[in-house]
């Protein structure tokens, strides 16, 4: 049976081992991505069911006004029979879209003379979530980026306040979130919250607080695994004035993968030593 240092000298030399080769493939992914012509500002954005979208896709070289006829822009999704969207010779080609994005994409021809070839995806539904491919090709140059489209609902909550007693509602929520409330401290607050869910899987969300005290502020943290919002409500004698923000998980599955990996291998050597 191995001595606890001998145990935590191997796993650190494992630990060395991987978190070297996992700098040394960002740094490839850094170069790769200098080097390459065609980016995108968000490879992995979340859209809000029923809204619109714009996915990024930019081609880092200007395209002369007398080129831009000459542009091809084409929209793929991974395991999609026929195109999103297609864009050659100075307009749409819908010959080959499939018909799931019929009138509910675009492409601006006014900016892609500055490299802009982004695509509108109007009314997203949770069958657009999937990874997409933008591939530019012009007489200056092109090249290809994915991005992986993820699907959610989400609203800020309203506020109510009556008899000592705070109600947060939020019409629309997917996947289903929890609920926390806390005080100016930070402490964490006893609320009761009810979920119903519609026909389509959206959730309704209703939290309640109390007692609560006139003039303090307090905090309804709305969140799931895809999106967060945190919401401040300050209670006066005849109303609630409410700030929400959002932000959003843009978590690398790379980097999870890794991490898990390490976490298995240094407890598979601690059980073998």
């Amino acid at each position: 049976m191995a001595s606890f240092g001998n145990i935590i000298f191997y796993s650190m030399i494992i630990l060395i081992v991987l978190f070297s080769a996992l700098i040394i493939l960002l740094l490839a992914l850094a170069f790769s991505d200098e080097s390459s012509e065609v980016t995108s500002t968000n490879t992995l954005p979340i859209a809000n069911l029923g809204e619109d979208i714009l996915l990024s896709c930019n081609l880092n070289i200007k395209i002369e006004l007398a080129k831009l006829r000459q542009v091809s822009v084409t929209w793929e999704k991974t395991n999609l029979k026929g195109l999103v969207h297609h864009y050659q010779d100075g307009a749409a080609d819908f010959v080959d879209q499939n018909s799931q994005f019929k009138g509910r994409t675009q492409v601006f021809p006014e900016a892609l003379g500055s490299g802009n070839a982004s695509l509108l995806l109007r009314d997203v539904r949770s069958s657009d979530e999937g990874e997409y491919t933008c591939t530019i090709s012009s007489s200056e140059g092109g090249g290809m980026v994915n991005i992986k489209l993820r699907t959610a609902a989400f609203t800020a909550p309203k506020f109510k306040f009556s008899n000592g007693t705070l109600v947060a509602e939020a019409s629309r929520w997917f996947p289903k979130p929890n609920v926390t409330w806390s005080d100016e401290a930070g402490n964490i607050l006893n609320g009761s919250t009810s979920l119903k869910q519609n026909s389509a899987g959206i959730y309704r969300v209703v939290s309640t607080l109390q007692p609560v005290n006139v003039s303090d502020t307090y905090t309804c943290r709305i969140e799931n695994e895809l999106v967060t919002s945190v919401s401040k409500a300050t209670v006066t004698d005849t109303e609630v004035f409410g700030r929400t923000y959002f932000t959003f998980s843009a978590a690398s599955t790379l980097l999870a993968s890794i991490y898990l990996s390490t976490l298995s291998i240094i407890l598979y050597t601690c059980y073998l030593t």
